[in-house]
């Protein structure tokens, strides 16, 4: 781990740490290979693949064939083998590929192929039912159990490979492997060592790798990879630092069965290194959201989860806390996966479970499909709300399943040392960049690849982006627009927050929405070729001599990507707000933070359920500045996914001219630009419809009474019934058996849902007359005069935000309790009115007067508008009956074919 004193902290933030380290080596056998000449012109498989009717063989211009047969050949001719991939998709994949090789070679006939209907495999593939004979897959979405069995099958030597991602990086010992392959470059240093490290586990042994790169660029990152492995060269460890979602759930769970005092919460809240520096500001905020600050009429999960005595200063656990915690704890973000299990198996006993799917993907599925998972077919018996139940089936043909995820990219320290290979390696002559490369462990085809490359490259640009150079490249596309690429080894985490810049930057401009695309390498962007630029003759003076218009000349160039480094972190900040990687923290965020609870541990809840009430939450959440998850999901935006303070040191090597900006304009996209379109076409593609129409259909408002009126409709009031509403009224003024108070903690929901209630009002609803004095004497209640009685309010009511009844009620509170010098608000009934809408059915356009808050029959809100712009009362009333008056005249309005009321 790297630096150790960071590691050394994280062990023991407040305490002396001796640290011992010990020189240690380790010997590493690493090669990068190649298993075709020239991964720019790729051929057909290896092995032919017979046309119909014995002709010819078909060609399949893929690197894939090359790969599989070559990692075949390694297993064979080794005892154990793990072989790793960077998804579980690609695992699942390359698993039963290995495996129809495996059978192929044994009987010398290949498997029949699958064909299945092209609307039902969507974003899968298909299986041929090959027997795993030699490798299994594991990974996360296979069963503990199907995972345990894996592992015991290689370390007996009764399965030759595993198939693995991450999951077999770390803690689990795999025994004696001989060989570990990489399919594609790792995604950094560490986890290369990781991964190669699991062969040779043994003192003194040689720990053997091979890597096989997809594409010519991902050929680049390999050999950098391998040759850091080799030095120890891993990426600098980070610990988040205060994490108030974490925080959040902590707290509760720590004040569920035990009350604590608020100073030493704090106290042994900043014993963990990762909240040794936590402000006492941002640990108060996130107390005051656990105990009910924000309202929770707008969104039910914002109700109180633990009781603040602000004045004893102590914290204590509502009911249920200890539930919550229990049930919804957890950093691990929920995906929402359906469980996959046998059919007939009891799961509550621990048995059946075979592993776990993408929602998307078992949408797509139907009863009497299958799939492979964990190198195994399945037949799909039933789906229900919330699993799929299978039945074996060995040896059918069958899907290949898929699971969506995002990694963070490149870390920026990784792509500094890329960028120094390609700086060394250009500066090289060709015969001295060859060894230099065979060197670094590349074979003798994976060297010429990078050669020919760079070369390529350097043909098409006249230059190569390195860590002291950023190329700017422009070309059109084929609608004729203009395609700007920006070409920087830096990596994703440092490119993100600059194409959020980049897209802001260009709307102040321009005007338009321009399509930005990230990615390790680069970021592309899309402009139409339009007169973008003020350009437009009609828009010039006569007098003035006309503008030269270049229809060559692109719209942007160098200057307009780089940032001024005081000013780029403001701008990234303000505008990831409305990112969409926002929108996803920030539900994971909520969830951490126990804000979306699980209703039940044991069942599943939608992912797109979950992205719904995480756009309700936001939606109340973005009205307060302060909110603490807000501000949680903007951090980690901002400090675990991007780099923004790598983006800023960028920006001031730019401005300080120790890296450089060179433009080009190229008739075609260069080698370097190719591999970057390819994952901008695969985005665009199923991803640039969706959002622009929300968004048009976003912008669409109408008053729907207005239209009513303009169509000549009949009031919907008229359908409904009054016995229902009043049942309705009832039920929602708590009135009924079913919600009448049990305790003194009713009481308190009582007063934060209703609002100031007499003693009388309390006992109506089934409270005891000592229940309020309780919460009292908590400092959870006080009691106001309003209109000459005494009622009792909800101390949360009287702090910010909300500050109720005494803004409400001309000077109903305490002035102990409420503060000196804070006057009544510009609208004295506003804040009431949350009180009244939730509870009562019966609402009037004109202004809600007060005649009990003593307030004279002012008005609320000028006409009464104010709830109807919210758009959290309909304007109009709703018991059938009722005339709805213009002016002085009161007369109901004609229904359609009848005659005037």
């Amino acid at each position: 781990m790297r630096p150790v004193d960071e590691v050394a902290r994280y062990l023991s933030p407040q305490r002396k740490v001796e640290i011992v380290q010990p020189p240690s080596g380790k010997e590493f056998d690493l090669s990068v290979v190649v298993p075709v000449e020239d991964l720019g012109e790729l051929g057909g498989s290896p092995v032919a693949d017979s046309g119909d009717g014995g002709g010819p063989a078909a060609e399949r211009p893929s690197i894939w064939p090359h790969v599989e047969e070559r990692i075949t050949d390694l297993v064979q001719a080794h005892r154990s083998t793990i072989v790793f991939a960077n998804s579980r998709r690609l695992a699942e994949r390359l698993c039963n590929r290995l495996n129809e090789i495996a059978y192929e070679r044994a009987t010398g006939e290949a498997l029949p192929e699958d064909h299945s209907p092209a609307e039902l495999m969507a974003e899968s593939g298909a299986a041929k039912g090959a027997p795993p004979v030699l490798a299994r897959a594991h990974h996360g979405s296979v069963s503990k159990e199907q995972r345990a069995q894996v592992e015991e099958d290689l370390k007996a030597g009764r399965l030759p490979a595993v198939v693995a991602t991450s999951s077999l990086e770390l803690g689990i010992d795999m025994g004696a492997v001989d060989l570990v392959v990489q399919v594609e470059s790792p995604p950094s240093v560490a986890s290369g060592l990781q991964r190669v490290g699991r062969a040779g586990h043994q003192v003194g042994a040689v720990s053997t790798g091979v890597v096989f790169p997809k594409y010519r660029g991902d050929l680049v990152q390999a050999a950098v990879v391998t040759e850091r492995m080799r030095t120890g060269s891993i990426e600098s460890l980070r610990v988040p630092a205060n994490p108030l979602d974490v925080l959040a759930q902590q707290l509760v769970a720590m004040v569920a069965l035990d009350t604590w005092q608020v100073d030493d919460l704090l106290a042994v809240v900043r014993r963990a290194a990762s909240f040794a520096s936590l402000p006492e500001s941002a640990f108060t905020a996130v107390l005051d959201m656990l105990a009910g600050r924000y309202p929770s009429d707008a969104f039910a999960e914002l109700r109180p989860r633990v009781v603040w005595d602000r004045v004893a200063g102590t914290v204590t656990g509502r009911p249920g806390a200890q539930r919550l915690a229990v049930t919804s704890g957890g950093t691990i973000p929920d995906r929402g996966l359906f469980g996959v299990f046998l059919a007939g198996a009891d799961p509550k006993k621990g048995g059946g479970r075979v592993g776990e799917l993408d929602e998307e993907m078992v949408y797509e599925s139907r009863i009497g499909d299958v799939f492979t998972l964990g190198t195994s077919s399945w037949r799909i018996e039933d789906i229900t709300r919330d699993r799929v139940l299978v039945s074996p089936a060995p040896g059918v043909p069958g899907r290949l399943p898929f699971w969506k995820g995002d990694q963070l990219g490149r870390p920026l320290e990784l792509g500094r040392a890329l960028g120094a290979f390609l700086r060394e390696v250009g500066a090289l002559s060709p015969e001295d960049a060859r060894v230099r490369l065979l060197a670094a462990g590349l074979d003798s085809w994976a060297a010429d690849n990078v050669l020919s490359y760079l070369a390529e490259q350097r043909e098409a640009c006249g230059h190569i982006p390195d860590d002291r150079t950023i190329v700017v490249e422009r070309f059109r596309d084929e609608l004729g627009d203009w395609r700007v690429v920006v070409h920087s080894p830096f990596g994703a985490q440092v490119h993100a927050p600059w194409a959020l810049a980049l897209g802001a930057r260009l709307t102040e401009r321009y005007g338009m929405d321009a399509q930005v695309m990230h990615a390790d390498d680069g970021i592309v962007l899309r402009l139409p070729d339009a007169d973008l630029m003020g350009l437009d003759l009609l828009d010039q003076d006569p007098t003035e001599p006309a503008a030269e218009y270049d229809a060559e000349k692109a719209p942007i160039g160098a200057g307009d990507v780089a940032f001024d480094k005081g000013e780029v972190n403001q701008i990234v900040t303000d505008q990831v707000g409305g990112s969409a990687l926002f929108a996803s923290r920030f539900r994971e965020c909520a969830a951490r933070a126990l804000l979306l609870p699980r209703r039940s541990p044991g069942k599943r809840t939608p992912l797109w359920q979950q992205r719904q009430r995480a756009a309700q939450l936001l939606e109340v959440a973005s009205e307060y500045g302060s909110f603490p998850i807000v501000l949680e999901a903007v951090r980690e935006c901002l400090q675990d996914v991007f780099d923004v303070p790598g983006l800023t040191e960028l920006m001031g090597d730019i401005e300080s001219r120790s890296v450089r900006l060179v433009e080009v304009t190229t008739p075609e996209p260069s080698p370097f630009a190719r591999s970057l379109l390819f994952g901008y076409v695969a985005q665009f593609l199923y991803e640039g419809d969706s959002p622009l129409a929300e968004r048009r259909a976003a912008a669409l408002s109408l008053d729907s009474h207005l239209l009513a009126e303009l169509l000549g409709q009949a009031e919907l009031r008229e359908l409904l019934d009054a016995d229902v509403l009043a049942e309705l009224e009832q039920e929602l003024q708590w009135r009924t058996e079913d919600r009448r108070v049990k305790d003194s903690e009713g009481v308190a929901d009582l007063l934060r849902l209703l609002g100031p209630l007499t003693e009388a009002e309390l006992t109506e609803r089934g409270a005891e007359p000592g229940w309020a004095a309780e919460l009292a004497s908590a400092r959870r209640a006080i009691r106001v005069r309003i209109a000459g009685a005494d009622h009792w309010a909800a101390i949360e009511d009287d702090r910010p935000p909300a500050r109720r009844p005494r803004h409400g009620l001309a000077g109903g509170g305490s002035r102990s309790v409420h503060g000196a010098g804070q006057g009544p608000p510009r609208r004295p009934l506003g804040p009431l009115r949350p009180y009244a809408w939730p509870v009562h059915v019966r609402h009037r356009r004109r202004p809600l007067r007060s005649r009990r808050g003593g307030h004279g029959g002012r008005a609320a809100t000028p006409r009464g508008e104010r709830p109807c712009r919210t758009r959290r009362v309909p304007p109009r009333r709703h018991r059938p009956g009722v005339v709805r008056r213009r002016g002085p005249a009161s007369a109901a309005p004609p229904l359609p074919g009848g005659p005037a009321a």
